[in-house]
């Protein structure tokens, strides 16, 4: 039996349910994980209130790290005893252990613990997919990063450092934005004591930006447009604030025949080589010493509802990970 947080219903935090479940054999294509350590993400909020709809009941949670117990037929990636780490549908890691598809599971090096891995596989992919399978990017490029001081942000900041593109960060106070530089960012703006549209084009000489990688949505999709330069690309990858109304397209036109997408880390690691390929990348800056995973929050599983609470209400800096044990 493996404790697990689910919900039978969409809704707040006060949904999750803590149940023991029996776990399992894996069959063919699938591993038995028991899980260390557990990442908490945006898109962990969307399915839990029904931005993003699932059938209920279901188990929460699509990333985590541990150590492989059983492996079903056909696995030949992983053997028992592997340390591992996924970031990987379907939903189900808030658990003490798990059964789950093997082809996202992929091997933890020696020098990553359990934890980092937990924090870093979905935010860490994510930003791999931003910076190398979006749009092209090359050195002394810029681009502008909402949330930059977000788990996701951070390692987006260390990763532009390293890559030697400039990156202008929005963060909510000055501690944030501190913090998103001491990671790397070049700037960082302050977005409720600045009006960070026009202080990107301050900083870039009134051209803009090369990209905008925009996870808020609805409340900077018109600045982030207006913080292009023309022929720039508009990289739209969550909602934290809401989904971005409808718009008329032919405003791209007449903002500079400006380009936009809306991709999704599910796409990219669809096919087994490539997400094995991707986690291999996001190690190997890790073990490089680019990028270093920020844990600003631990929760105990049975505390999910309190980490969901603090997440929504954006008092999380870096990473949060639910710790097993």
């Amino acid at each position: 039996m493996a404790l697990t947080a689910i919900i039978e219903a969409h809704g707040g935090p006060e949904q999750f349910k803590l149940v023991d479940r029996e776990v399992g054999a894996p069959g063919p294509g699938q591993i038995r994980i028991a899980q260390k350590a557990v990442g908490l993400n945006f898109i962990d909020v969307y399915q839990r209130t029904g931005l993003y709809p699932m059938q209920l009941p279901q188990a929460m949670g699509m990333e985590a790290a541990g150590v492989i117990e059983a492996v079903g037929e056909g696995v030949t990636h992983l053997k028992v005893g592997d340390r591992a780490a996924y970031a990987s549908q379907p939903p189900g890691s808030y658990a003490e252990a798990r059964v789950m598809p093997a082809a996202q599971v992929c091997p933890l090096p020696e020098g990553i613990s359990f934890e980092e891995g937990a924090a870093m596989m979905l935010k860490g992919m994510t930003v791999e997919y931003l910076f190398h399978r979006t749009t092209p990017l090359k050195r002394g490029d810029t681009v502008l990063f909402h949330a930059a001081a977000g788990g996701v942000g951070l390692i987006a900041c260390q990763w532009a450092r390293s890559e030697g593109i400039t990156l202008i960060g929005t963060a909510g106070t000055d501690e944030k934005c501190q913090l998103a530089l001491d990671h790397g960012a070049t700037h960082c703006i302050n977005y409720r004591s600045t009006d960070w549209a026009a202080r990107v084009k301050e900083l870039t000489d009134g051209k803009g930006v090369d990209a905008v990688m925009d996870a808020v949505g609805k409340d900077t999709f018109e600045g982030s447009l207006d913080s292009l330069k023309p022929l720039g690309m508009m990289i739209s990858f969550g909602n934290a604030s809401g989904p971005v109304p409808p718009f008329d397209v032919g405003i791209l036109g007449k903002k500079g025949s400006l380009k936009i997408t809306r991709p999704t880390i599910f796409t990219h690691i669809g096919d087994h080589a490539t997400c094995q390929e991707m986690a291999k990348h996001l190690s190997d800056k890790v073990l490089s010493g680019d990028v270093k995973i920020n844990i600003g929050q631990r929760f105990a599983l049975k505390d999910v509802a309190k980490a969901h609470e603090a997440l929504e209400a954006r008092q999380t800096t870096g990473s949060t990970v639910l710790e097993i044990g």
